[in-house]
């Protein structure tokens, strides 16, 4: 498997199927790993950050889940590459900086991706469409064993996996869900939803995770603290947190309907209308727009219209994607002009 290869595929997490995926857009599991005796990547000196890189990729070659996987040493992309990653969340932004001695390992349905040298040595993570946390968690769960039986994790009995930041320490783990919750944001109720989240020991974020602001109605819940926790009650407590919250929106939604139904139905199809027809849009509008339309395609008042393609604009329409499409470096009056287009060619129904 190529980088390019990558361009016209769909990623398993935006099937736009699963449990509750009207409003769960995806599941994912994070593990935060080291080896042990040897420095954190922040600490690091280049020689031992290089071992670090060739004893991973060593150790993956040798697991029989990962051999439907390719490997991407950073140093060898270049900056729209690294992007492109990062917009198909199978690598944070801080991983790209500093590309030296890093890489990132990828299965041919990007369910899986190992980070190799961000924050900490690995920072696996499995995603899944829809509310999937525990098969998010099974997946994981076999390729730790399989990669703990070829490398020895810093691990203390009272402590549990050690990871650079304390937070992570314990499990290593860090489950989330990219929730779509228009209809809490449209009748005020996000802030007290958000701030009921962070009082429970839960963080949200936006659609790129940790630094990045909610936009496009999105908003990635995940646990905060490790130490201490089992994996299963990590996970169970933020399935019972994201029923809740799908609750919520799901009655809300129940509201806008039953109460202000010409002024969704409005507010739906002028947003349909203008992707449909826009000959330059950018980035931020296209997300407001499209999260209108992937409601009204949830509420039936759009027909013929499938949440997976919606799912896909979502992340195609995303400025490196473009480039990669076109196979060249992109102005940003030229993004909007091919970010149009490609939206047009999509919702033409």
């Amino acid at each position: 498997m190529k980088l390019n290869d990558l361009v016209n595929h769909s990623s398993e997490w935006l099937k736009g199927s699963g449990p509750n995926s009207d409003i769960v857009i995806s599941s994912r599991i994070r593990l935060a790993r080291n080896l042990d005796k040897i420095p954190f990547p922040h600490w690091a000196n280049k020689k031992q950050s290089e071992g670090v890189l060739n004893a991973i990729t060593e150790a993956a070659g040798k697991v029989d889940y990962l051999k439907s996987t390719a490997t991407f040493n950073l140093a060898d992309l270049d900056s729209v590459d690294k992007q492109f990653l990062i917009e198909r969340h199978l690598m944070s932004y801080e991983h790209g900086q500093r590309a030296n001695h890093k890489a990132v390992i990828i299965d041919n349905e990007e369910i899986l991706a190992i980070m190799i040298n961000e924050e900490d040595h690995i920072r696996m993570q499995v995603m899944q469409s829809g509310f999937n946390l525990f098969e998010a968690w099974n997946i994981i769960d076999k390729i730790d064993d399989c990669l703990a039986k070829e490398l020895n994790f810093a691990f203390l009995a009272d402590w549990g996996y050690l990871t650079a930041c304390p937070t992570n320490t314990g499990t290593g783990m860090r489950g989330s869900a990219m929730l779509h919750l228009p209809a809490l944001v449209m009748t005020t109720q996000i802030s007290r939803v958000l701030a009921a989240i962070s009082k429970l020991s839960f963080t949200t974020r936006g659609l790129y995770g940790e630094g990045t602001q909610a936009t496009g109605n999105f908003f990635q819940v995940s646990n905060q603290v490790s130490l201490g926790h089992s994996e299963g009650d990590i996970i169970e407590n933020i399935n019972g947190l994201i029923r809740r919250i799908i609750e919520q929106e799901s009655q809300a939604r129940e509201m806008m309907l039953s109460r202000n139904r010409a002024v969704l139905e409005d507010r739906i199809n002028r947003s349909f209308g203008i992707l449909k027809s826009a000959h330059i849009i950018t980035s931020q509008e296209t997300i407001e727009l499209l999260s209108m339309v992937r409601l009204g395609c949830d509420l039936g008042m759009i027909k013929d219209l499938d949440r997976r393609t919606i799912n896909e604009l979502f992340i195609i329409t995303q400025p490196a994607h473009l480039q990669k499409i076109e196979n060249k470096k992109l102005s940003s009056q030229e993004r909007d002009v091919k970010r149009a287009e490609l939206i047009r060619s999509r919702l033409k129904i």
